[in-house]
């Protein structure tokens, strides 16, 4: 008889933990950086399991997780709630808190200590703040504090109101000049990379190639050190639109409709739950029972 080709082994999942330096390191290799969003912690364990490199817990859980219009209503709070239930579930990628919006706008004081709790209280490695020139000063006495800044450029959601909508950004000569300027603000200041979202991917190209540091795409084109994306865009699973820089792997909303559908259906026909699904007591303790309570 041929010899059978045992099973592969199952995975394991105790991949050396990924760093701020890993990142850097993967840039001069060469390597794209592929990151995530998470907000609990299935998605989270399965992340860890497919191998992601970092997972951004992003204020992006307002519109697909909380239900709110835009980023803006997100609290402290709710980010802290939701990281740590992301902490739980992954360990070896790098985990990135985003700073809600008035967290870090208001006192450089209020900034660092708000920082401070992602990775005090919520088990975070890193944060990330949006903006440039304008937090260069916050951002660097978080970095001072001890903790580590991702930066975040172009389409930064939560001066959606000041940017007139959800638009590309540096699209006239002017801004792309400021992007490219307040990307190497970021860099001296100690960001350990820089999130480059909705902007023309030849001036996205162009900052990745003039910084030490990595940048991460989103709606950026291909020429950035790395890739983001919001795993609910991946899987299908936020119905009110799709960027259309978001590519969908698959369409999990669809499938949890047709889910609920028929266990709705089952459970008015009488179908759910069937003898598989429930439990009975021993006859002699039932009987015990009955005639306990019927003599």
């Amino acid at each position: 008889m041929p010899k059978k080709t045992p099973p592969p082994s199952p995975p394991t999942f105790n991949r050396k933990k990924i760093s701020v330096l890993s990142l850097r390191q993967m840039k001069q290799r060469g390597d794209p950086i592929a990151i995530l969003t998470a907000y609990d912690y299935p998605t989270a364990r399965a992340l860890e399991q497919a191998a992601v490199d970092a997972i951004l817990v992003g204020d992006s859980l307002g519109m697909v997780v909380l239900g709110y219009s835009n980023t803006l209503p997100v609290t402290m709070e709710e980010m802290l709630h939701h990281s740590r239930a992301v902490a739980r579930g992954a360990k070896s990628p790098l985990l990135i808190g985003d700073m809600p919006f008035m967290s870090y706008q208001a006192s450089t004081q209020e900034a660092v200590r708000n920082a401070g709790r992602f990775l005090q209280e919520a088990g975070m490695d890193a944060v990330k703040l949006e903006g440039g020139q304008e937090h260069i000063t916050t951002i660097r006495a978080i970095i001072s504090a001890g903790i580590p800044v991702m930066g975040h450029l172009g389409l930064t959601p939560q001066s959606i109101h000041q940017l007139g909508g959800f638009k590309p950004q540096g699209l006239l000569v002017d801004a792309a000049q400021v992007m490219l300027e307040n990307a190497q603000l970021l860099q001296a200041a100690g960001c350990f990379s820089i999130v480059l979202e909705s902007i023309p991917q030849e001036l996205a190209a162009y900052i990745s190639q003039h910084l030490e540091i990595p940048t991460i795409g989103i709606g950026a084109g291909s020429g950035c050190d790395g890739q983001v994306l919001v795993s609910h865009d991946v899987l299908g699973l936020f119905d009110r639109f799709t960027p259309s820089f978001a590519k969908r792997y698959a369409d999990l909303h669809l499938e949890m409709k047709k889910s609920f559908t028929m266990y709705i259906e089952d459970v008015k026909s009488g179908q759910f739950p069937g003898a598989e699904h429930q439990f009975s007591m021993p006859d002699n303790e039932w009987q015990a029972f009955l005639d306990e309570n019927e003599n």
